[in-house]
């Protein structure tokens, strides 16, 4: 067992983009990366084989609030944890919950203990506090595992933001306290991350990077964005957030997002990303290619007999058609939304792939630039 630690094997001489390697007793990974979300302990229409096969997934997120409410830390831990419950073999990030015990605007409490809430499953009462979360993201058995957080909505005054952003330093105080007082599970190290919040206030944003980076953490968060700020406000949270934090540490900025967002935020010094983008919006039609952003649901591609994507390795994307994959869509056939969620998975990591090794080649602000245009483009 030994904790999570991260090199540096490459800068970008034009931009802050880094290529790292973060080592994990679960894994090492390659740096920058982003992580398909199983929010369930499932990646939305695919399985772990095809996860390791054809997406080249590295590692993988687990969300601390379904997996609370199902199937329950008991079976979790009767299971042996999420990987063995799940057959991964490969690290897990747990995020808190925090997001999406706060996107139930109507039915929680935010109190300084820690927020009440109710099930969207069957509406009955729960409580997070900084040390239940602790203990649920042990019994869950992640690699890195996210301090509580209070994610403010976009558009929150300064005074609001200011105010939960201490709440959120207080809730890492704890977080911590509790952390440190608990032993690893199942034979592995568990890792904990620290949130930076304070909204779009660079002031806010200045003091919270300060707090966080003083807990010395293996590694750094940055929450709060990807909200429905427009993109250059999340731009330039991101630059600033970057500066500020330790750059001997994987920065993970949570929620982001497009691929060109990827991109721009590598450039920025981010090393970790998820999001639910590539899945969702392909089981929805929207795929993620090298040439540019395809509607599958439009009529051209009806008689489109080429691959989603050639320009890329994954089965799913080179042995399907467009005009099959629309077909299987149209005709809500399962299979469609496993070839099209496997396919932009693939995609995303596929580009930060391409983007790891520009850096090191020391061209990635040329290459990115020109890959922005065309990622863009819609088709």
């Amino acid at each position: 067992m030994a904790q999570l630690t991260f090199e540096l094997n490459g800068k970008d001489p034009l931009s802050s983009a880094r290529a790292g390697l973060i080592r994990t007793d679960h894994g090492e990974i390659q740096t920058p990366i982003f992580m398909p979300v199983g929010t369930a302990g499932s990646v939305k229409a695919v399985t772990g084989d095809q996860l390791v096969n054809d997406i080249h997934a590295k590692i993988i997120l687990g969300n601390t609030y379904h997996l609370y409410l199902r199937p329950g830390t008991e079976v979790l831990e009767k299971a042996g944890g999420l990987h063995r419950f799940m057959n991964w073999e490969k690290p897990i990030l747990t995020d808190s919950g925090g997001y999406q015990v706060f996107s139930l605007a109507g039915t929680r409490k935010i109190t300084e203990e820690g927020v009440v809430f109710k099930s969207h499953i069957d509406g009955s009462p729960h409580m997070f506090s900084p040390e239940k979360v602790m203990d649920i993201q042990r019994s869950i058995g992640g690699d890195v595992i996210m301090a509580f957080d209070e994610c403010p909505a976009f558009g929150t005054g300064y005074e609001y933001a200011e105010k939960s952003m201490h709440l959120t330093h207080r809730w890492l105080d704890r977080c911590f306290a509790r952390f440190n007082e608990t032993p690893d599970k199942y034979g592995h190290t568990q890792n904990l991350f620290p949130i930076v919040q304070g909204g779009i206030f660079e002031d806010l944003r200045r003091q919270s990077c300060a707090y966080i980076s003083s807990r010395e953490a293996v590694g750094n968060a940055i929450g709060g964005l990807s909200v429905g700020e427009p993109e250059d406000e999340l731009y330039a949270m991101t630059a600033l957030c970057c500066e500020h934090l330790p750059s001997s540490k994987p920065r993970y900025l949570m929620g982001v997002g497009t691929p060109w967002n990827l991109l721009e935020c590598i450039s920025l010094g981010i090393d970790m990303f998820d999001c639910v983008m590539p899945t969702r919006n392909g089981r929805n039609g929207m795929l993620f290619t090298s040439h540019g952003v395809v509607n599958i649901d439009n009529k051209k591609w009806e008689n489109d007999f080429s691959p989603i994507d050639d320009g890329i390795e994954c089965s799913f994307s080179n042995q399907f058609s467009k005009a099959y994959l629309r077909h299987l869509l149209k005709s809500k056939e399962l299979t469609g939304l496993t070839i099209a969620s496997a396919h932009n998975l693939a995609f995303y990591l596929h580009l930060v792939g391409e983007a790891r090794k520009h850096i090191l080649a020391g061209d990635f602000s040329s290459w990115k630039s020109q890959q922005i245009l065309i990622l863009k483009e819609r088709l």
